[in-house]
């Protein structure tokens, strides 16, 4: 369960925080869940020490290892669009920082994460297991879902694909979403929601565009071209 009990926290960050949510608000988010989550979660602790000046603002900044922590508004976008309810089983592809698994977490959701890089992975699960000791964690391909816990309500791809995951979209339950950026370049994506019909049948939609780090492993860009 999704606690920042314990945490040390100034009248500063809390209050940076809420003109965050406000200014999500603005942008177009009308997700309540999704807002307190964002409004829950203390972005501090998954923020480089040298950009910590940066935490608040809405915009994506580097992590290491080639990666990001995503723009605020990604992470609420993404979130938002899965529709998300208490108790979903929900998978994320890319852990990164950790952030979106939290944001997750604090929408109620039983959270598992995947990040192909095992030393990015090993950052974040330290800031994960403070919030919620039951967020799930793997190391591997994340392109390639996780069959053995599947079916899930919602998947979240952070990170860009060259086309659909069929695979993602396996294993899904009748009626789950994934939420997935693609696009025919590496560093440019529109938002794709996909949810499951019944086995056979899909509705695709396609929102606003995007740029993401490139999805790697086997449906990604290195195991598609």
């Amino acid at each position: 369960m999704f606690t920042t009990q314990g945490i040390n926290e100034t009248p500063v960050t809390a209050g940076k925080r809420r003109q965050l949510v406000n200014e999500l608000r603005g942008k177009g988010i009308v997700s309540e869940l999704v807002l307190q989550a964002i409004g829950k979660v203390p972005r501090q602790l998954f923020f480089p020490k040298d950009f910590e000046q940066f935490v608040y603002r809405d915009a994506a900044f580097p992590i290491g290892h080639g990666q990001t922590i995503s723009q605020p508004y990604t992470v609420a976008f993404q979130t938002a669009l899965l529709d998300l309810k208490p108790g979903s089983k929900v998978l994320e592809i890319g852990t990164g920082s950790g952030y979106q698994a939290a944001v997750l977490s604090a929408c109620g959701a039983m959270v598992y994460t995947i990040e192909t890089i095992k030393e990015l992975l090993m950052e974040s699960v330290k800031v994960l297991k403070i919030l919620d000791n039951e967020i799930q964690c793997f190391h591997g391909d994340g392109s390639m879902g996780l069959s053995a816990f599947a079916p899930f309500d919602g998947i979240v791809v952070t990170a860009g694909a060259p086309e659909i995951p069929q695979t993602l979209v396996s294993q899904l339950v009748v009626g789950g979403k994934l939420v997935v950026p693609v696009g025919d370049k590496p560093d440019t994506q529109k938002m794709y929601r996909v949810t499951r019909i019944n086995e056979k049948e899909t509705k695709t939609e396609v929102f606003g565009d995007f740029k993401f780090v490139p999805l790697t492993g086997k449906e990604g860009w290195n195991g598609k071209n």
